[in-house]
């Protein structure tokens, strides 16, 4: 039997962050629950069945604490909620969306927005060694940058210390103009746009300048012992097993590493077997070592970002 259920938002911010842009976000309710979302002002009206109403009211209740804040609500806060509701997981919900993992310069409220992200961040915390694998937009070095800035600016470490394998995604260094360090550069382009986030950008050079942040090709660490650091190597799935072994031996007395890759976009030779893979395959039973795969349900860049990489995904199956 049809019916219809208005819900009365407390202001415009609240109804703006509830809806999203062009209302992408009561169409991404509407297909998780089957009913029809309308907002009209600040109240929202919710149609449909008795059972599409009920999971729909129980769907936005879910997000109360995002919406009540005027706090970007994305398809993956949505998607995370639904899975909350079905495994009867609303409380370890809460907990998610309440915990606040830093703020931005422009102070936009950073925090895991799937349970896999809590429990990576986690890790991040209180792990000396964290590998992270998974696609394209689900946070794996923009998460390990955030707990690092605020691990640096606490003075929990002396230095940060990011790094990446300088393997070129169908593009030569030779032909790019410059010394070694302003051919790399677009390389760690990702990891500076991240560290500029919070910390601001007429400040690190000096920063760099000290040796507190040192964003480096992977080649800069061999021979060195990385002590009162945290670590965060990026794009691992291009690393050679070698490579690996080299940097994961690096790691020094109070230093953190975070290993971060998606095994599935290398870009090393065909005939070339990834650092990253043997890593995972070697030390998946030694203890202190923590393991966090994400899947394309953890994407949460634009929403068609996520539907890309379960296309890829299902056609790699």
């Amino acid at each position: 039997m049809a019916g219809a259920l208005p819900i009365q938002l407390p202001n415009i911010e609240s109804a703006i962050a509830l809806a999203g842009q062009h209302e992408e976000n009561l169409k991404t309710i509407s297909r998780q629950t089957g009913a029809n979302l309308v907002l009209r002002g600040q109240e929202l009206h919710i149609a449909g069945t008795e059972k599409q109403i009920d999971l729909a009211s129980r769907l936005v209740r879910s997000l109360e604490d995002l919406w009540t804040q005027g706090n970007t609500i994305t398809s993956a806060d949505i998607l995370t909620a639904r899975q909350a509701l079905d495994s009867d997981r609303e409380e370890e919900l809460h907990e998610l969306q309440r915990d606040v993992l830093a703020k931005t310069r422009r102070g936009e409220e950073i925090r895991a927005k799937t349970f896999r992200q809590r429990q990576y961040i986690n890790a991040l915390r209180q792990r000396d060694l964290t590998f992270c694998v998974g696609p394209a937009g689900t946070g794996k070095t923009f998460l390990a940058v955030v707990v690092a800035v605020q691990a640096l600016l606490s003075n929990e470490f002396e230095k940060l210390i990011l790094t990446r394998p300088a393997v070129e995604a169908g593009e030569k260094l030779g032909f790019l103009p410059g010394d070694l360090q302003q051919k790399v550069n677009p390389y760690l382009r990702p990891l500076y746009d991240a560290i500029n986030e919070f910390i601001d950008p007429e400040k690190v050079p000096n920063l760099m300048e000290r040796g507190v942040i040192e964003v480096a090709p992977l080649a800069y660490m061999r021979g060195r012992t990385l002590n009162n650091a945290f670590v965060i190597v990026d794009e691992a799935q291009n690393t050679t097993p070698s490579q690996m072994k080299m940097v994961l031996t690096r790691l020094g007395f109070h230093s953190r590493m975070v290993i971060t890759g998606d095994i599935t976009q290398t870009d090393l030779l065909p005939h070339q077997e990834s650092g990253l893979s043997v890593a995972l395959h070697i030390l998946k039973n030694v203890q202190g070592i923590s393991f966090c795969e994400f899947s394309q349900k953890d994407v949460v860049r634009h929403a068609l970002v996520q539907r890309i990489v379960a296309a890829y995904e299902q056609h790699e199956k």
